[in-house]
């Protein structure tokens, strides 16, 4: 790189520009991740968190004094520590005060900071705020050297670079926050669980996640709710420090009058607006995408009160809550990223037990500088004590040289042996000091700083009584917070229901016979009974029949597509009547390349063949085939250039399959493997041809074919195409249908 000047004396630099851009991004990079989005591990805090903090505990705004205008709180961040956006703070401020976001407010705020239902705070002009007694024992020690400070961002103020942090904020309240190719998602957990877990873990270092786990049972939000996750899947969640927890809505069943009774949801996942979820609910029930829930009512008042009225008595409560949970936000994931910058410098994953080590680290450390902080002011006390007794030894000759000497400082200092402070001291002294009860109790508090210094020198230097120190203070961080019961008392539920993860809830459908009417540009449409005149049957310009299949409102049907993958569609939820239906593609995440291949009724009892156009294939449980998602569950695994072809079910012993080179091989079923997912096995084997159909049936009543006039073939005799798997087989018989199908379509 050189460096050269124009005329203005500007620097231009000669570099590479992608160079120049990957330089700058990472120091963007960097910026972000230190100073905006991951907190430090030391105190749990972001910059913003820390410097509100700060900021109010200079403009003293303790619990115990008056509130300030918000305003006031936010510019004076802004101007004196954190150059960024005045609404950036606020939102800060504001999440830190609110009792649904954070588990253990470090703000008291009054006025309209916001509420779950999604309503934003009032502008900071119209709220006030003030410091709360978390925060007091957050800041509790930087004014006795406990951190370290460094420059503002003009150099104007010095900034502490952490907080003491006896309160294990990282913890308690969490953290959420996204830099640049990273973030972090830490949950809120109980105070009193986090304090018995680091005394257990300072008594014995050697314990493990799995011990820890006992005693911190798993996140514990401010809403509460329900974490319903198994104990096997929290654990692997806090070692590795990555995953997700599940947590569900929380409610009561209450009884009415002559048999009938509604659901009442009391509280609801961790992030969730109310608003947003009565809004959910409300619309299943007016778009009928639902025949569990008759009514909604919404009877919140500053607790949470939703009130759910069931379409019939007889529907098992837990069966509609199931229900619910998989349509609705009553249920929803909370990302775990435990992702932390430690000592403010190198951000890691980390899992529970780095954490609580981390914090007991650092409060031994805070009490390591707080205790050299005192030792030196009682060295500095003690220093001035001894002079202190020596005036009252020797009064009469004190006095008598400040009162006659011309530079009683010095000569003090001499006749004395005093250091330039203790006479200073002595100058300063009131006369109304000099009374004989004074010297005895400048006594007894020599001997009590004496004790404590003594106290101190055996903290410092054995490092087993700094940790005895440290477990004591977190027993008295216990009691002082005990006596807030809301800061003790678990809110979430923690119920083990894994079992629960993959359960079918069937619909309370009244059942009545349809026909599902698929086009061939992919249109889905289901209209009563059975179609008897297909004439009948409407479709859009250019459009025709596909597939008729019979069924009923409560079935679910399973579409096969080219990619092969399998969707699924509830009957009763399809468009129905005269109407031309809706497409398929806008129902499910069917790409617009994708061909169907063929559409079938799920029966939990059935299972399929399935093919791909190579000649590969296995056969497949319908239970293994039911996709839960719009995008489909991904059944048979294919490669570049290849598509799946064949879906059929299994009726008999035997199977057939059918070439484009019209050669036909028939072996037993027993042959293929029964596979939830993958490849499969070659069927038959092929020379500049593909697999064309394939069909089962039973070896005793024949292999049965339809001709282009639908007319039914029977071959009772098919001993000459019998072979075994992967075979190339042999010319199919004289009559077989030209588009080498078994069936018509």
């Amino acid at each position: 790189m050189t460096n050269k000047k124009n005329s203005n004396k500007e620097i231009i630099l000669n570099e590479n520009l992608d160079v120049a851009l990957g330089q700058r991004y990472l120091e963007y990079a960097l910026s972000t991740i230190t100073d905006r989005a991951l907190p430090d591990s030391r105190d749990g805090l972001k910059p913003v968190h820390r410097r509100i903090l700060y900021a109010m505990r200079q403009l003293k705004l303790v619990p115990s004094g008056s509130f300030r205008k918000c305003a006031k709180i936010v510019g004076e961040v802004m101007g004196n520590f954190h150059p960024h956006g005045d609404k950036a703070i606020y939102d800060s401020l504001v999440r830190m005060a609110q009792t649904f976001t954070t588990r253990y407010p470090l703000i008291e705020g009054q006025g309209n900071f916001g509420n779950i239902d999604g309503d934003n705070a009032a502008a900071q002009r119209y709220t006030e705020a003030r410091l709360s007694e978390i925060s007091m024992i957050i800041l509790d020690g930087l004014d006795e050297s406990a951190v370290d400070f460094k420059d503002n961002y003009d150099g104007s103020e010095k900034e502490p670079e952490y907080l003491p942090a006896f309160f294990p904020q990282l913890l308690a309240n969490g953290a959420y926050g996204i830099a640049v190719g990273m973030a972090t998602s830490i949950p809120p957990h109980n105070i009193c669980e986090i304090l018995d877990a680091s005394i257990k873990l300072i008594q014995n270092s050697k314990l493990d996640d799995s011990d820890l786990m006992k005693i911190v049972k798993g996140p514990d939000f401010p809403t509460g709710g329900v974490l319903v996750d198994s104990k096997s899947t929290i654990l692997e969640n806090y070692i590795s420090g990555k995953g997700s927890f599940r947590i569900r809505a929380k409610f009561i069943q209450e009884f009415l009058s002559r048999g009938r009774w509604q659901i009442v949801i009391t509280e609801i996942p961790y992030g969730i607006q109310k608003s947003k979820l009565v809004e959910k609910l409300a619309e299943l029930i007016n778009d009928k995408k639902t025949n569990l829930l008759n009514d909604l009512r919404d009877e919140s008042a500053e607790d949470i009160r939703l009130v759910l009225e069931p379409k019939s008595k007889n529907i098992p409560p837990d069966i509609l809550m199931e229900h619910l949970f998989k349509k609705t936000d009553l249920e929803s994931r909370f990302s775990l990223n435990m992702n932390v910058l430690f000592d403010g410098k190198m951000p890691r994953v980390s899992s529970l037990k780095d954490l609580l080590q981390n914090y007991i680290d650092h409060s031994r450390n805070i009490l390591i500088r707080r205790s050299k902080f005192r030792l030196r002011n009682i060295d500095s006390r003690l220093h001035l004590l001894e002079g202190f007794i020596v005036t009252y030894l020797n009064l009469d000759r004190v006095i008598s040289i400040i009162r006659y000497k011309d530079n009683p400082k010095l000569d003090l200092q001499k006749e004395f042996d005093l250091s330039e402070l203790q006479a200073e001291a002595i100058l300063n002294m009131r006369l109304r000091s000099l009374r004989k009860l004074e010297q005895i109790q400048l006594e007894e508090e020599k001997d009590q700083l004496l004790k404590e210094r003594l106290g101190l020198e055996m903290l410092l230097e054995d490092e087993n009584n700094q940790w005895q120190k440290l477990s004591k203070d977190f027993e008295l961080l216990k009691l002082k917070l005990s006596s807030n019961t809301m800061y003790f008392k678990r809110k979430t539920i923690i119920e083990e229901k894994g079992i629960l993860e993959n359960l079918e809830i069937p619909e309370f459908i009244e059942e009545e016979e349809v026909t599902v009417i698929v086009s061939k540009l992919g249109w889905i449409k289901f209209v009563k009974g059975t179609v008897i005149n297909t004439e009948e049957i409407k479709y859009r310009e250019g459009d025709e029949e596909r597939f008729l299949i019979n069924a009923k409102t409560s079935d679910k049907i399973l579409i096969f597509g080219s990619n092969g993958h399998i969707y699924s569609l509830q009957v009763n939820l399809l468009p129905s009547g005269r109407t031309n239906g809706e497409p398929i593609r806008l129902l499910t995440d069917l790409p617009n390349q994708i061909e169907i291949v063929t559409v079938i009724v799920f029966e939990s009892n059935l299972s399929s063949l399935v093919t791909s156009n190579i000649g590969d294939g296995f056969i497949i449980k319908h239970e293994d085939m039911l996709a839960q998602t719009r995008s489909g569950k991904k059944i048979i695994n294919l490669k570049t250039g290849i598509i799946a072809n064949c879906l059929k079910n299994i009726k008999g012993d035997s199977i057939a399959t059918i070439g484009t080179n019209r050669k036909l091989l028939i072996f037993k079923i027993n042959e293929l493997p029964e596979l939830n997912k993958g490849k499969g096995v070659r069927l038959q084997k092929y020379k500049n041809a593909y697999l064309s159909d394939i069909t089962s049936f039973d070896s005793e009543t024949g292999l049965v074919w339809f001709d282009k006039s639908g007319r039914k073939n029977v071959v009772n005799n098919f001993e000459n195409w019998v072979g075994k798997r992967a075979q190339s087989g042999k010319i199919a018989p004289k009559g077989f249908p030209r588009n080498n199908k078994f069936n018509l379509q």
